[in-house]
């Protein structure tokens, strides 16, 4: 894909401390744009920009152990260094456009964008105002609603993941001609890419198994235990192996489960795998599973998965929706529904002609929905060439 006009700079700010999948987006971002010609100078935590004032981890730990009212107000603090950071970038490089990765509390970018005359554009990956107050909540509620809906409404164009997040954008008044929708993608040499999971499966002992796959970081909430309840209740499929690809703090729970279950022989759990490496052992895959998705999300595993051509299980809910459709290219289940899923579970496992149709339509379905990293960057850089053309005929 050409690029359409100039080379930009682009300043592309971050406040990101994880290594989980808010990490392989910026990686992904950053490399598509680059592929595409342009310079990204990237600020944010670890990267050489930021190394001269050394504060992010140290706020990171200390916030932990400070009152939840005084941690907040420190993260708004943070909004200073962050904003002298990119102002000595754009003092150095003197970016076309900024980009920025939405956190809550962090103001540096539309400071930057007032005084500089910087088009801003804004990424947003969840409502994190109404996320954490629904976990664990706010002590200044009234302050973090402030400074999203005023980041939100000062950028001059906003990158929401899905429809059902620029729902959220629309709801408070941002003007609707400034949402783009950009979901996130894979690699596009992934596309093309089709590694034989036999390998996989000799290394790990599953050769004759039936494979059910995982990807990600581990989480409570990521619905993995009803994936073992399911695979104790089909006890005509003893050949089912649940396979997880990654490792985090809920990996002792389906652990227990399993263990509890009697099925902690059919539960393989490889830890973190270089993420070059996941496509060999997703290929392995007889069915990839979305156990849970937020309402908002774009899952990242779920286009790894297309493009791998695995057969999908996954919530029947709007986001989703709009990616994939239930029996055309992936088996959607209530996501409330226990027996729902393992209704799709039993029905997938049964069929090896189904599993084969789904597969080959979800790898179709990501191409023809243009669901790439490079084609995520020849959306941005649209959208940031209509930005400073008004500014330049000015």
């Amino acid at each position: 894909m050409t690029r359409r006009g100039p080379a930009l700079k682009i300043l592309y700010h971050h406040r990101t401390l994880s290594k989980d999948g808010q990490d392989i987006h910026i990686q992904a971002m950053v490399a598509a744009l680059t592929r595409r010609g342009h310079e990204v100078i990237l600020v944010g935590p670890g990267t050489r920009a930021a190394r001269p004032m050394r504060t992010e981890k140290d706020s990171s730990h200390l916030r932990k152990l400070l009152p939840r009212a005084v941690a907040e107000l420190l993260e708004l603090a943070y909004s200073i260094p962050a904003y002298l950071r990119l102002h000595r970038a754009w003092r150095d490089h003197r970016p076309d456009i900024l980009y920025e990765r939405y956190n809550l509390l962090l103001l540096s970018g539309i400071w930057l964008r007032a005084r500089m005359k910087l088009p801003l554009l804004l990424e947003v990956n969840s409502p994190i105002c109404d996320e954490r107050r629904a976990n664990g909540g706010l002590s200044w509620p009234r302050l973090a609603r402030w400074s999203e809906h005023r980041v939100w409404r000062e950028s001059d164009a906003l990158l929401p993941v899905t429809a059902v997040m620029a729902g959220h954008l629309r709801q408070a008044e941002v003007a609707p001609e400034k949402i783009h929708v950009i979901a996130n993608g894979v690699d596009h040499r992934q596309i093309d890419l089709t590694p034989d999971g036999a390998p996989v499966r000799q290394a790990l002992g599953l050769e004759g198994k039936l494979i059910l796959g995982f990807t990600g970081f581990i989480r409570s909430w990521h619905g993995l235990p009803r994936v073992v309840e399911a695979m104790a209740s089909l006890r005509d499929r003893p050949d089912l192996h649940f396979l997880i690809v990654g490792d985090g703090p809920g990996r002792k729970e389906i652990e227990e489960r399993a263990q509890r279950l009697g099925l902690a022989s059919r539960l393989t759990i490889l830890g973190v795998v270089p993420q070059p490496e996941v496509g060999a052992y997703v290929a392995a895959f007889d069915i990839a599973l979305q156990p849970h998705a937020v309402a908002y999300a774009s899952p990242l595993k779920l286009f790894d998965y297309m493009a791998l051509g695995r057969a999908i299980i996954a919530p029947d809910q709007e986001n989703i929706r709009e990616v994939l459709q239930h029996d055309r290219d992936a088996l959607l289940f209530h996501p409330a529904d226990e027996a729902s899923f393992r209704a799709a579970l039993a029905r997938l496992s049964a069929d090896a002609v189904l599993r084969a149709r789904l597969g080959a339509a979800a790898a179709a379905r990501l191409v023809s929905g243009g669901y790439s990293w490079d084609q995520n960057a020849a959306r941005v850089e649209a959208i940031a060439l209509r930005l400073i053309r008004p500014r330049a005929a000015g």
